[in-house]
């Protein structure tokens, strides 16, 4: 009877043993469910977010790539204008110039004669006003020269002389004028400097 007694404690307390595991496992398994389907969640995040950085990168690359273009043409353009600058920048002087050279062609298909002296002076210093006038136009400029302070910036000093009517370190003489384009001197005047007499 005893041992009926324990064989019959022992199938109690296994059937109560495969109960609690069943249990546990019913309650697991929803759990282990729920846990994969995060899983899966946070994997589809991670695969969603790992896509538009793709997409950033591609759109970032495309726009280096736009820029980058752009600032080649830009380049091609600059070194184009600056060519055409060197090379066709005295355009303007030109033709004014080349309307000083009509008068004098027309001027010297005259014939010279003691009648059409007068004349034919009169012409040259209307073309020689008329260069002048273009020179102007274009920024040229004389720089005031004869009685002026001598200024190395401004002239080349080719001798010196002695002379009562300036104070020494003057110009008293100009054999070529200086000019100046704008603010720069293109060409110094070529001068004899006053000096005291002895």
């Amino acid at each position: 009877m005893a041992d009926d007694k324990n064989s019959q404690t022992d199938s109690n307390a296994n059937n109560q043993t495969e109960g609690d595991l069943k249990r546990l496992s019913d309650e697991t398994q929803p759990g282990a469910a729920s846990q994969a389907g995060g899983e899966a969640k946070s994997e589809g995040k991670s695969a969603m977010t790992s896509e538009e950085l793709t997409e950033q990168l591609a759109k970032v690359r495309n726009e280096f790539l736009y820029l980058y273009a752009e600032f080649e043409n830009y380049k091609k353009n600059a070194i184009k204008e600056r060519s055409d600058m060197r090379k066709y920048g005295s355009e303007r002087l030109v033709v004014d110039i080349l309307n000083v050279l009509d008068i004098f062609d027309t001027a010297l298909a005259l014939e010279n004669t003691p009648e059409n002296m007068a004349q034919f002076r009169k012409g040259i210093e209307m073309t020689a006003h008329e260069l002048k006038s273009a020179l102007q136009k274009n920024g040229v400029e004389e720089i005031p020269a004869l009685g002026s302070e001598f200024n190395p910036s401004y002239h080349e000093a080719l001798s010196s002389e002695e002379t009562a009517d300036l104070p020494p370190g003057y110009v008293s003489r100009v054999f070529k004028k200086p000019y100046k384009l704008h603010d720069r001197v293109v060409r110094p005047g070529q001068v004899v400097v006053a000096k005291a007499k002895n």
